[in-house]
């Protein structure tokens, strides 16, 4: 009879303690929802926070300005494509020659870069261009 009453108590017990895991494990799993939706809606809103770039330029036979550069995407949920790529063109002293747009036409999921080049006639005494993203399209899944 003790048997009995123990085995039915430590049953009580797991069923008891299995239904809060279940219970806990759904509440996890709403909160990681959220916070993933959360997190994409910051994404989408102001990709240029989420895409770097980066790269170096330098001159061809031709007197092109090659420019070799990495568009890098930061985001965790976010993929982004048809990126914008603002180039200014700078003298010796610093003076803003010119600015260009360049749009790198590639799909970037979170954590990839993609590279990319081009070619400019730059300004007479262009000495370096500086780069930076100003948008980009979120890829919708």
């Amino acid at each position: 009879m003790k048997k009995i009453a123990v085995i039915i108590s430590a049953s009580i017990i797991l069923l008891s303690c299995n239904n809060s895991d279940t219970k806990k494990a759904a509440k996890e799993k709403d909160s990681y929802e959220a916070t993933r939706e959360s997190l994409q809606d910051k994404e989408t809103k102001n990709p240029q926070n989420f895409l770097t770039v980066s790269g170096h330029d330098r001159h061809n036979i031709l007197g092109q300005t090659v420019v070799k550069g990495t568009v890098t995407n930061k985001a965790t949920v976010a993929s982004y494509k048809d990126v914008d790529v603002k180039l200014d063109f700078y003298s010796k002293t610093g003076t803003l020659l010119e600015t260009d747009k360049e749009t790198v036409f590639e799909i970037i999921g979170p954590g990839q870069s993609k590279n990319f080049k081009t070619k400019y006639f730059a300004p007479k005494g262009t000495d370096s261009v500086a780069l930076a993203v100003t948008g980009a399209k979120v890829v919708e899944k």
